[in-house]
């Protein structure tokens, strides 16, 4: 069952008396928080945990102390761990989050709640917050800012097969995609090769753990089964690309922009791991492709890192 907030400690507030009050931001933080608003747009991610968490089940961890707890948290870059131990030997803490003399939520507990609250929960909590800081003439609102911290991340090493097959994998999405638009005017079988490019890409990377020359030899040849599903998948691109142009002289509303783009834009990324995959394992390709200097950037890219190791995750964190 929800649980709103804690009823007031008449014993709590009597030792309080011989401790120096919360800090000025913490005052001023606490006022804010008494807003009803914010309030309530926590607390209707909360009570959406379970079905039933309004009406049954045991007595949670109050809103009001969750709300306050992980406050704390952002404020103060505390981990979930640090955070309860900072209120847990806090008095002040404890006041601020009006935990008073009861027991304070372990880290795994406000792990959980804090996955409940939605994103978009977070972004009005952020513009209520910038709301009552223009009415109390704190900032005039024209401008928001948002910061982001970098911080380094362990990647996992991108290698040729994972990069061919991925590639395969996002020319099938666009090829898909285009048959939608151009309908009638394609024709062809359109053969996938996402799977088999997946279960090749897992081959070789089992093959050339063994470090022997058969297993070399193998992976070599797995890799050419390989570059030859990425060079069938790359020429499909193309295809459509003049499908979309001559459907457009035809019509006046014929393939849009962004989809030609697409299909250029997606073989073209194609050939960087086709290009680097075919240098290091000597297979020969038509020397029309464009040499590739970028195939490293373009995979981290599809993986959501940047060069350096950081996740693009947590810059917009």
């Amino acid at each position: 069952m929800l649980v709103e907030h804690y009823p007031i400690d008449k014993r709590f507030e009597e030792l309080l008396g011989y401790f120096p009050e919360l800090s000025p931001e913490l005052k001023k933080i606490d006022g804010y928080l008494e807003d009803e608003k914010l309030y309530r747009l926590i607390r209707n991610d909360l009570a959406k945990r379970y079905p039933k968490t309004k009406k049954t089940g045991r007595h949670s961890t109050p809103v009001e102390v969750v709300l306050r707890m992980l406050v704390v948290k952002r404020l103060y870059s505390y981990s979930y761990a640090e955070t309860e131990r900072v209120v847990r030997d806090s008095l002040s803490m404890r006041q601020f989050c009006r935990v008073y003399l009861n027991d304070v939520p372990d880290e795994k507990t406000l792990i959980r709640w804090a996955n409940v609250i939605q994103p978009k929960t977070l972004e009005k909590f952020n513009e209520r917050i910038m709301q009552l800081a223009v009415e109390r003439k704190v900032t005039r609102g024209r401008k928001l800012r948002t910061d982001g911290t970098v911080v380094e991340s362990n990647i996992r090493a991108p290698s040729d097969n994972r990069l061919l097959a991925d590639s395969v994998r996002v020319l099938a999405r666009t090829v898909v995609r285009a048959r939608e638009v151009l309908q009638q005017n394609v024709q062809e079988p359109f053969e996938d090769f996402t799977q088999a490019a997946k279960q090749r890409a897992r081959q070789i990377g089992e093959t050339l753990r063994k470090r022997t020359d058969a297993a070399k030899e193998i992976g070599r040849q797995q890799y050419q089964e390989l570059l030859e599903m990425t060079q069938k998948r790359w020429n499909r691109p193309v295809t459509f690309k003049n499908n979309c142009m001559s459907d457009r002289s035809k019509k006046p509303n014929g393939c849009s922009k962004p989809w030609r783009r697409s299909c250029r834009e997606r073989s073209r990324s194609s050939t960087r791991p086709l290009d680097v995959s075919s240098r290091e394992n000597r297979c020969p390709l038509p020397k029309d492709r464009e040499p590739v200097r970028r195939a490293y950037r373009y995979h981290l890219s599809r993986q959501g890192v940047s060069p350096g190791g950081i996740r693009t995750q947590d810059l917009a964190q």
